[in-house]
């Protein structure tokens, strides 16, 4: 993302009065514009969430991030796929599980998931075509083990897999993506579509594009109505607008859902 870009967002955000900020990608921390997003929203956004997968604070480049996330009272939203280290490492590689609970330590020993200014939310995604457990189940487990570690947290997220990215990928190359999907679709829950992200957010990708979605954006479906880039919806406003959609969307209406 340019810098003109990210002062853009910042901007939108303040012009249509956003209340949160969830920044994500993968590793967003990577990004050049990533400290000035923070440094700009953190005073103006309710809630400044960010989305890590924890070992990228291992990298003696990013050492800082931490105390900075603390600074800025960022709520930190860690991606721990199993409390079992083999699960673990299936979805995210060798090495990744001891890293991760290293950097979930760090982030404790400064007053995460104790101190109630410094939110840590932790993801639980189950591994291969199969839909997560019960949410309140799976907080206990991971409850119990990590305060092996003297790991505390707020909430835990038991979100399951969407059919997107490398997923999708896989779903297709491996034979599952039939079985899949029906799974999804047979797990609707009509409790969950109120609440799919679609409804309350705008996601920016780093070119300034438009989606209703990060999953849209992961399917390159741009939004449907209105302003296409974040510059031209700095003219023209935000409005109501219909949402573009695909089979994918069911990963989000499918028990607790993706969102």
């Amino acid at each position: 993302m340019s810098r003109a870009t990210a002062q853009q967002c910042v901007q939108l955000f303040k012009q249509e009065g956003f209340s949160t900020c969830d920044i994500t990608g993968g590793a967003p921390e990577m990004s050049s514009q990533f400290r000035y997003l923070v440094e700009q929203l953190s005073p103006v956004a309710q809630t400044l969430i960010v989305r890590t997968n924890l070992v990228i604070h291992t990298l003696p480049h990013y050492a800082s991030y931490l105390s900075f996330f603390k600074e800025h009272e960022v709520q930190v939203v860690a991606s721990l796929p199993a409390c079992d280290a083999l699960r673990a490492e299936r979805q995210r590689g060798q090495g990744s599980y001891d890293a991760s609970l290293r950097v979930l330590q760090a982030l404790c020993a400064i007053g995460y998931g104790s101190n109630p200014r410094l939110q840590l939310h932790v993801v639980h995604n189950p591994n291969g075509a199969v839909l997560p457990g019960n949410q309140q189940e799976l907080e206990h487990e991971y409850r119990q083990f990590l305060a092996q570690y003297n790991i505390v947290f707020n909430n835990l997220y038991a979100l399951a897999n969407n059919p997107s990215g490398r997923f999708l990928a896989w779903l297709k190359r491996s034979g599952n993506y039939e079985r899949y999907m029906t799974r999804l679709e047979m797990a609707y829950n009509a409790c969950a579509l109120p609440q799919v992200m679609c409804r309350s957010m705008l996601s920016v990708n780093y070119d300034g594009r438009l989606f209703d979605c990060d999953f849209n954006l992961a399917h390159n479906l741009g939004v449907c109505d209105g302003a296409q880039m974040v510059d031209e919806a700095l003219e023209q406003g935000i409005h109501k607008r219909r949402i573009s959609i695909g089979d994918h969307c069911y990963g989000c209406t499918a028990g607790a859902g993706s969102s």
